[in-house]
């Protein structure tokens, strides 16, 4: 009798030791399939809620990212826009200038035919400098406010500056340039018109860059709070694998351990298989 009582034990015990491993072996294979040491609440509940908080974090700011992104696009769209209309106004000026040395009046007028082209050609140019539906420089130009943080406390606005013709105050070649007074008039605007340009792109493009150093810095927290939720919760594989090595070791010698004990009675065996 008392045999069979030390019997039971030792079954029970390697019973309850193997249920044990197979359970560990369970958490284990979870860990390697999905990557992760903390899938719920109930594995580790101040690294699981700690996780959620940084990760939901990062996600806000993804959107900031995402619009920040955007905004970095349409300043340095309006500032290749006011380069390229710069050009527009040098050749136009360079019109200008060759009509002056030129006293026909007949290539006088053909100048001025090209340079209210080339000013048609600004406007057009100027419309279309549109990115996601913000215009910095055309006639009526929008305004672009920029959100950094997820209260909205930090904000970057850049005006938009008027930059088609009739912004910068550049008129149709008057009376075909049949006189010089007309061409100096044109030559004077045009001189205003690039130094406007130049000055505009200077300040729009300071914006963008002080955009883009913000992008670059949110991109980085976003980097670092999810690395940060990562190590809260994700597993390290090379650890997990080698542990379910022990683990299918133990397993293995622990049935070997419950086969021994329960010689005698084979059907607590087949109760666990």
């Amino acid at each position: 009798m008392v045999g069979e009582i030390s019997l039971s034990a030792a079954t029970q015990t390697n019973l309850l030791a193997l249920q044990r491993t197979t359970k560990a072996i369970e958490i284990t294979q979870e860990r390697l399939s999905t990557g992760l040491r903390v899938n719920s609440a109930v594995d580790d509940s101040i690294a699981f809620f700690s996780a959620s908080t940084l990760t939901h974090r990062a996600a806000d700011l993804q959107v900031l990212k995402d619009d920040i992104d955007q905004a970095v696009s349409s300043a340095e769209t309006a500032v290749s826009a006011l380069e390229a209309i710069d050009d527009i106004v040098e050749q136009m000026k360079g019109l200008a200038l060759s009509a002056k040395s030129d006293s026909s009046t007949t290539n006088r007028s053909k100048s001025a035919v090209q340079f209210n082209d080339l000013k048609d050609q600004l406007d057009n140019l100027a419309n279309d400098a549109t990115y996601s539906g913000t215009n910095l420089i055309k006639g009526s130009p929008g305004n672009l406010k920029v959100t950094f943080s997820e209260d909205g406390s930090s904000t970057l606005t850049i005006s938009g500056i008027s930059s088609d013709s009739s912004g910068l105050s550049i008129a149709v070649a008057a009376s075909n340039w049949a006189a010089d007074s007309n061409i100096d008039v044109a030559i004077n605007d045009l001189d205003s018109a690039l130094t406007t340009l130049r000055s505009s792109a200077s300040t729009i493009g300071s914006s963008a860059s002080m955009i883009s150093l913000r992008l670059d810095f949110v991109t980085t927290l976003i980097s670092q709070l999810e690395e940060g939720a990562a190590k809260l919760t994700n597993a390290d594989l090379n650890e997990e694998s080698a542990n379910l090595l022990t683990l299918q070791t133990r397993q293995q010698l622990g049935t070997i351990g419950l086969s021994i004990a329960q010689s005698s009675d084979q059907s607590v065996l087949r109760l666990f298989f």
